[in-house]
């Protein structure tokens, strides 16, 4: 542990507060394992912020193709299919008019041109450029965006709140499972080449385009234009889901295509007049790594805010030679085309969706189901279940709450004095850790005589709640100080003399940037974990969490394995009651991960006391789980709040305890 090492006077999780648009940047590894561990991280919180870990069961497609218009060298079709019971993605399907094999296919994601997948402007075409890809030999499929055109079951800029957000059910992922989905219907076409996938789109059109190659490996050749920039990160719901870019931006973010070839295409006339000198180089260090700089490339177009016909000659010579193995004319020249009119593209037109289509409500309730019977469905039942549960639970439960277990030589202290009691001293000191700018202010109780253990005690309204009028400990620390424990205190994020003055600033997106209160408040009983396990020399510790913080203290057990006994009061808390969660647990995605019952699940083999249950907070599950990984007696379940004696036996013997 650093040596009393300064921190700084104000938590900087109040005043540095990520927002959409700070500058970002990003410095690349130094080496490829560096980056693969990295990028392995990086996918697994993107995939947790959009719904997609665990993995979503797939549905029949239901594909339907018609109203076929031929053309003198290509055809349009109109599609439809099912990316979820009831909820469809729309658009047309366009193909070389004679293919004699397969060929590739492409994917347009249109971003937020006023006409959708219909714009056919200047500054961009959708069906200009699927036309000419059609040309070339790709099937190319442009569909809507939620809320654009014929996809018209939700609205795109007016859908979300936090409940939804606890079951990780956002526009963006909506947006992403209906790409996803893309991909399935083209590998399901009979004249598409599956191992030949490639994406292409503009502004939020070009977020769809790295967001998806992020997590789906089959896309192999991608076009992200005029959006990965380090002082724009999107400015649209489907842009910004939960925990998206928390500790990352987009530069990182595409550079997750690494080793895959990338054309950039950037404007001089809007946020990516920078990428010649800053972001493309940073990405291309990315490449560097898998020695694949040639798989990369870049075009800048003096023009705002587009994909014109510039960008789009820029494009086609790219597609051509990965898609196609062919090398073009140079310069690329755009064949001209007539876009058929807009009614005779439209998939539904002014008409009735089809038997089955749900709306809003229809739609969060299928979800909801599905995630619950896919939990229940993959509820463990042996020990090899029960680790494989617990590798994907723990990687949701890392990127939701961001928390981790410091190395001891980052813990930094300050100490603010000392004060001798009549048989135990006080030390009042700040903890954090070197690189997270956190400061939680603590109280140490050490013991008169050898210290013969450690117990964290935390309280909901810090450190100051456990001491009365006249300076006394509670009597939890007096019973602990009595049986030569060194107690711990402190005052989690928000609380006690962590209110910051300058409070926190509510933004636009905030859980797409930051973590929560609930999330740093959890860290900082890990932080602290590490702090007193350096301080005592124990190698574990217990813990005791009153009112809300019995449930921040379960959650740190699940992600902190140095708490071997935790007592958590329950507080009557429903798991059946998302405004419960909502207002003493928010953690966006939450829900999703199966909430407690999965923390429990983690913290096995951890000596647990969950009182205070009321026959309210469900424990059946839990105590399943603690029998299947054999270690049955290692959980209690109470449901009266648990008196002080038995708190403080069971922070120090655990089950083995003699009340």
């Amino acid at each position: 542990m650093g040596a009393y090492t300064p921190i700084p006077p104000v938590d900087r999780r109040h005043t540095d507060v990520q927002h959409l648009d700070l500058p970002y940047m990003f410095e690349p590894p130094e080496t490829r394992e560096e980056w693969m561990k990295r990028a392995r991280a990086l996918r697994e919180q993107i995939q947790v912020g959009l719904g997609l870990l665990p993995s979503p069961e797939k549905c029949q497609l239901n594909p339907q193709i018609f109203d076929r218009i031929e053309h003198e060298d290509y055809t349009v079709e109109k599609v439809y299919f099912e990316s979820l019971p009831g909820f469809y993605v729309t658009g047309n399907l366009y193909r070389p008019l004679n293919n004699d094999e397969p060929g590739p296919g492409v994917l347009n994601p249109h971003g937020h041109w006023k006409n959708g997948r219909f714009e056919n402007s200047e500054d961009g075409s959708i069906p200009g450029r699927c036309i000419e890809l059609a040309r070339m030999g790709c099937v190319a499929f442009a569909y809507d965006m939620i809320g654009y055109n014929d996809s018209r079951q939700l609205d795109h800029r007016d859908f979300g709140d936090q409940r939804l957000e606890l079951w990780g059910i956002s526009m963006m992922g909506l947006q992403v499972w209906n790409s996803i989905r893309s991909i399935d219907f083209l590998e399901s076409l009979p004249d598409v080449d599956k191992r030949k996938i490639a994406c292409t789109g503009c502004s939020g059109g070009a977020t769809q385009t790295f967001i998806l190659t992020a997590v789906d490996d089959r896309i192999m050749l991608s076009s992200p234009v005029n959006m990965i920039s380090n002082h724009m990160q999107g400015g649209c719901l489907c842009e910004n889901g939960p925990l998206m870019r928390i500790g990352t931006n987009n530069i990182e973010i595409g550079a997750l295509m690494a080793p895959r070839p990338m054309l950039m295409i950037s404007a001089t006339g809007d946020w990516t007049v920078n990428t010649p000198n800053l972001e493309y180089p940073t990405i291309r260090e990315v490449y560097r790594l898998f020695e694949a700089e040639e798989n990369l490339s870049h075009v800048q177009i003096d023009a705002g805010h587009n994909y014109n016909k510039d960008s789009r000659n820029a494009m086609y010579p790219f597609f051509a030679k990965w898609l196609l193995d062919t090398e073009v004319q140079m310069p690329y020249s755009e064949r001209s085309f007539a876009m058929d009119p807009v009614d005779n593209l439209k998939v539904f037109g002014e008409g009735p969706l089809p038997e089955g289509a749900v709306d809003e409500e229809g739609l969060i309730d299928i979800i909801l189901q599905k995630v619950r019977a896919r939990f229940d469905k993959n509820t463990p039942d042996a020990t090899k279940e029960l680790r494989k549960f617990r590798k994907t639970a723990n990687a949701a439960f890392r990127a939701m709450i961001g928390a981790s277990v410091p190395a001891p030589a980052d813990i930094v202290e300050t100490p603010l004095g000392m004060t001798r009691k009549q048989g135990y001293s006080v030390n009042r000191i700040i903890v954090g850790t070197s690189d997270r700018g956190d400061r939680v202010p603590a109280l140490v109780y050490e013991p008169g005589k050898k210290s013969r253990g450690a117990v964290l005690v935390v309280h909901p309204g810090g450190s100051d709640r456990l001491i009365d009028d006249d300076g006394n400990p509670s009597p939890v620390i007096g019973g602990l100080l009595e049986q030569g424990q060194t107690v711990m205190t402190i005052d989690t994020f928000g609380t006690g003399d962590s209110i910051s003055e300058a409070g926190d600033s509510a933004r636009q997106y905030s859980t797409t940037y930051n973590h929560t209160k609930t999330a740093y408040r959890i860290q900082d009983i890990i932080t602290s974990v590490t702090s007193l396990r350096e301080r005592t020399g124990a190698s574990t510790v217990g813990v005791i969490g009153t009112g809300d913080a019995g449930l921040w203290c379960l959650i740190a057990a699940a992600l902190d394995p140095h708490i071997a006994r935790a007592t958590c009061d329950t507080l009557k808390f429903n798991m059946e009651d998302d405004q419960a969660f909502i207002d003493k647990l928010f953690i966006p995605c939450l829900r999703r991960a199966g909430d407690l019952r999965t923390a429990v699940a983690l913290a096995a083999p951890a000596e647990l006391l969950l009182h205070n249950t009321g026959g309210i907070f469900q424990t059946e599950w839990m105590e399943e789980i603690y029998r299947v990984a054999d270690s049955r007696d290692r959980l209690r379940v109470a449901r009266r709040r648990a008196p002080v004696p038995e708190l403080v036996d069971w922070a120090i013997n655990g089950a083995s305890g003699s009340v």
